[in-house]
């Protein structure tokens, strides 16, 4: 169905196409998902100790101002992270803003945090309650004079109606973001975080998105400061500004972050050198070029709990999660597994 939907959509702007998709979901024209492996115990796990069908998850930058996620819920993903969601509305940056590299199953965005605002975000969640288990990607606003008050600011306005809250230090579209993979700078926000959710009495877990554009010596960094401040997860990774020259599309060298497959190792890569540092102490979530159950599988190896995708589905289409079961199933069966967990970091 969706083969023959998919030139069409591709036809359209990749930003128009995206806003067309979430008017669908949000007036429930979902497709029928047949999901011959709901309740199949090989895929069942807990995130922040809730129960979860798979641990497929839909990433943070679908689903900007969390207004469809409980039709992804339908569509079979086991968890669903909206955002990236600031203090205040802003625009993002001029259009054009997102390419779609067809030939190497990529995009390229530059959107630059658009979103509503974290008031307009919170009351609409507090309206439609979560029919599943839900992130809140945080970030600054782009001409904030205090990026460490602004993510205080909306843990503050969403610990009480999120799952989890994930702290975004890795878009390339907003500048100097990236500063916060710094060990000092990122100490001093995530030891902020910490010191906020325990005089509030809060016990929401706390993710942090990391850049797959980091060194050997970054991540020995990183993985102290996340050991040293409560921190439930980590998200590997976000999108890539590195070199593109091997790419086919003509649109490769337009400024952006770079998801789908051409970050499929790279960020594959990290997640096993984080899984070595971290010795099970943090969950890692694995995104980045999942679109397939082969895909889902190499991350599980790598070491990741759960995976995200977002690109995958632009191409694949909405009936994804259950393609990469479907297929995750077949690979598991043959590894002789009762549950995917078994093979985490068996790389």
């Amino acid at each position: 169905m969706f083969s023959n939907l998919r030139s069409l959509i591709f036809k359209l702007d990749p930003e128009t196409a995206h806003n067309l998709a979430i008017k669908s979901l949000k007036f429930n024209f979902v497709p029928n998902v047949l999901d011959v492996d709901k309740n199949n115990p090989l895929f069942k796990t807990k995130l922040f100790n809730k129960d979860l069908e798979n641990p497929i998850g839909m990433a943070a930058g679908f689903d900007k101002n969390a207004e469809v996620y409980n039709s992804l819920f339908k569509l079979g993903f086991g968890f669903v992270e909206v955002g990236t969601i600031t203090p205040l509305k802003q625009y993002g940056n001029p259009k054009p803003r997102v390419f779609r590299l067809v030939e190497d199953e990529a995009l390229i965005n530059r959107l630059g945090f658009n979103n509503l605002g974290s008031k307009n975000v919170v009351d609409r969640i507090k309206s439609n309650k979560q029919t599943g288990l839900l992130g809140i990607n945080i970030g600054p606003n782009k001409d904030s004079d205090n990026r460490l008050e602004d993510y205080l600011h909306c843990f503050k306005i969403f610990k009480d109606v999120a799952d989890y809250i994930t702290i975004n230090i890795s878009s390339p579209n907003t500048e100097d973001l990236r500063s916060f993979h710094d060990q000092t700078k990122l100490n001093q926000l995530l030891e902020s975080i910490d010191k906020e959710k325990k005089y509030l009495g809060s016990k929401i877990p706390i993710a942090v998105k990391i850049s797959p554009d980091i060194d050997d010596q970054e991540i020995k960094k990183i993985t102290e400061v996340l050991l040293s401040n409560n921190i439930e997860a980590v998200i590997i990774s976000n999108t890539s500004d590195s070199s593109r020259d091997s790419l086919n599309n003509i649109q490769k060298h337009q400024k952006g972050g770079l998801s789908g497959k051409p970050i499929e190792e790279k960020s594959t890569k990290l997640i096993n050198k984080f899984y070595k540092l971290l010795n099970g102490k943090i969950k890692i979530i694995g995104c980045g070029g999942v679109d397939s159950g082969k895909s889902a599988y190499e991350k599980f190896l790598a070491g990741a709990n759960y995976v995200q995708l977002y690109t995958g589905m632009v191409f694949r289409g909405p009936n994804i999660v259950n393609m990469i079961k479907k297929e995750l199933k077949e690979l598991l069966i043959v590894d002789g597994v009762k549950n995917f967990a078994e093979i985490i970091g068996k790389k």
